[in-house]
């Protein structure tokens, strides 16, 4: 029996941006539900972080989440796992949004505690978000688990977060060692040791994910095997200029479309005006330009245009003398950029 498992949905982000629901929208109407029916499959897991705001959602998004997503998913067998992304507080999962927002729904299971299931005879165990108040548990239901599978949403040490910043700290792998396979959400780019896989979300939402593919996957319970399938429609894009003749750019493609024009070379500023200027007349979102790579005062530490603000700012701490601990500093740097990113 073949499922499909998605994940890191938040619905509602970047403050409810209308922009982000429209391109994620594109991904469930030609994506997503068409596949599924090409593939027959009646049974989805979602393994957390549905929404994406803790605190509250707007009318709009949640309009949004329920005729684009939640309604076309009625005939369907759901089983939501709770990420962190959706409990209110962040010691317990016991008041979370899926619980009190799609209870109307009762074709979706929702699981904010540790549960094993059985879905075409295999049996799953459901691992939501690991907090203090569920450790215990969530570590019982684990040593206790006969399951071959688990699927959940898991801060699990030395897996890529992003694209540049590895997770050094969380749950150590061999907790899970029992296992044949562990599926889990939570970090949004794909990667995996042979056992235990990070599936990533089904579309950008950050400039870090600019090339990093996304989609969602369909699981065998047969075989055990899975298979990711990509979302083709890019939101961000990278340009890189070296005296483009303007004249033989085409800028179509990037209408509507999260653009950074990367300067490599530029002798003729009003060839480069007219440049820009035809990113305008299409009707890009959003426009960056970067011309200058210098940035720090270090002469030996080198800026590479393809690395990304995260990976830039962590190799710095790395490569810095100070006492402090510097996966402190790293966190809280990735917050300020993740704010940052959601401001308008």
């Amino acid at each position: 029996m073949k499922i499909g498992i998605i994940t890191d949905t938040h619905y509602g982000c970047r403050k409810g941006s209308k922009h982000f629901h429209d391109y994620f929208e594109k991904f469930y109407a030609d994506i997503f539900f068409p596949t599924l029916e090409k593939e027959g499959i009646n049974t989805i897991v979602h393994m957390g972080d549905i929404f994406d705001s803790r605190k509250s959602i707007d009318y709009q998004s949640l309009e949004w989440a329920k005729r684009v997503v939640f309604e076309p998913l009625k005939k369907y067998k759901v089983h939501l796992i709770t990420g962190n992304h959706d409990c209110y507080y962040k010691n317990t999962n016991e008041v979370n949004s899926p619980e009190l927002l799609l209870k109307d729904y009762t074709n979706i299971k929702t699981y904010s505690s540790p549960k094993t299931i059985k879905i075409g005879g295999l049996s799953i165990l459901l691992l939501p978000w690991i907090c203090s108040e569920n450790y215990k548990e969530s570590l019982g239901a684990i040593n206790k688990s006969k399951s071959k599978i688990v699927m959940g949403h898991l801060e699990i040490n030395g897996f890529r977060a992003t694209r540049g910043h590895t997770m050094e700290d969380g749950i150590d792998v061999s907790t899970f060692s029992k296992f044949d396979k562990v599926f889990s959400g939570h970090f949004h780019t794909r990667s995996n040791d042979g056992q235990i896989y990070y599936l990533g979300n089904p579309y950008e939402m950050f400039w870090n994910d600019v090339n990093d593919p996304r989609g969602f996957t369909i699981f065998d319970t047969e075989t055990l095997t899975h298979t990711s399938i990509d979302n083709p429609y890019k939101l961000f894009y990278n340009i890189y200029y070296e005296d483009t003749n303007y004249k033989l750019f085409n800028a179509t493609e990037y209408q509507d479309k999260i653009v950074k024009v990367i300067v490599r070379k530029k002798t003729k500023p009003k060839q480069f005006e007219r440049f820009i200027d035809k990113l305008y007349s299409v009707g890009v979102q959003d426009l960056k330009i970067i011309e200058n790579f210098d940035i720090n005062e270090n002469e030996d530490f080198e800026i590479s245009e393809e690395e990304n603000t995260i990976s830039i700012l962590n190799r710095y701490i790395d490569e810095s003398e100070f006492d402090f601990d510097k996966n402190i500093i790293k966190g809280i740097f990735q917050d300020l950029y993740k704010q940052a990113c959601e401001v308008e």
